[in-house]
């Protein structure tokens, strides 16, 4: 009687730990989780070590979707060696440095992309849209004209990534991020159904600075600044009855000095979850 007492109560724990491993799995399919970085790919100092630096990142996280702006080919090549296994990868342009997105391979099937020039650059900037199949959402990647004589063309590329998220279709999510190159006073003005991601979270002190350089010495600034260059936005799907993306978390990443002494990249890299409502 005893020892049938036992199996049955080693039935029963095994059938809560099955349930349990059901609800965890159920959630994370809920969940979202994304990595955007300007991985300064055109520095060549310590070049190897930073790139293997990226992929570590990468690799502990284990991010659905990765943005990444300063790409150069010989990053690629690297990546490629050792994440084509778990990631998709599609780039934006293969000459010089260009943005690119990695698609994790067991959670997102890629349907289409598209590469949008924008005809003002002279930086040689552009934006990155990708589609998913049996999905409706929509992600985009771009890295906006840099410094600060560029405020121009920066808005000029700031509203076309706008119209291009309030014109999509309004069964469809859309999550847009990348170094914008913004400054926070004067630059930025979103539409109503367009949501800055960090602002949506509260604002959260401890990742408002994607570019630091009282922090982050690899290029050893003279003048020190702090700015919130990097930003993810999202427009909600408009339909009623269909799921909706809302952020659940966001911090920054390549905090760590690497043992060259240099930081994976002069930006820190932003890490975020959503969850599918």
């Amino acid at each position: 009687h005893n020892r049938a007492k036992s199996s049955c109560e080693t039935l029963q724990m095994f059938g809560d730990d099955t349930e349990n491993q059901r609800e965890k799995e159920e959630k994370e399919n809920n969940k979202l989780s994304l990595i955007s970085w300007n991985v300064d790919g055109l520095d060549p100092e310590e070049q190897p070590e930073r790139a293997r630096g990226l992929c570590s990142y990468i690799i502990s996280h284990s991010p659905d979707v990765v943005f990444l702006q300063e790409l150069i080919q010989p990053y690629t090549r690297f990546m490629k060696k050792r994440l084509a296994a778990n990631y998709t990868f599609i780039e934006g342009r293969k000459e010089r440095y260009f943005i690119g997105m990695m698609l994790k391979k067991s959670r997102i099937t890629l349907l289409d992309s598209e590469i949008v020039e924008y005809s003002t650059s002279r930086q040689m900037r552009n934006l990155l849209v990708v589609l998913f199949k049996g999905q409706k959402l929509c992600l985009m990647t771009s890295h906006f004209e840099s410094c600060k004589p560029n405020a121009a063309n920066r808005m000029i590329q700031l509203r076309l990534v706008m119209k291009r998220m309030t014109k999509a279709p309004d069964d469809v999510t859309v999550l847009f991020g990348g170094d914008t190159n913004l400054r926070d006073m004067v630059e930025v003005g979103l539409p109503g159904c367009v949501c800055d991601v960090w602002e949506q979270l509260g604002e959260p002190e401890h990742c408002r600075y994607t570019w630091d350089t009282y922090v982050n010495t690899n290029l050893d600034h003279r003048y020190k600044s702090r700015f919130r260059f990097d930003r993810l936005y999202l427009r909600r799907a408009a339909r009623e009855g269909v799921p909706q993306l809302e952020p659940d978390s966001m911090a920054l990443i390549g905090l760590e000095k690497l043992k060259c002494g240099l930081y994976t990249s002069d930006h820190w890299g932003i890490y975020c979850t959503f969850s599918a409502l």
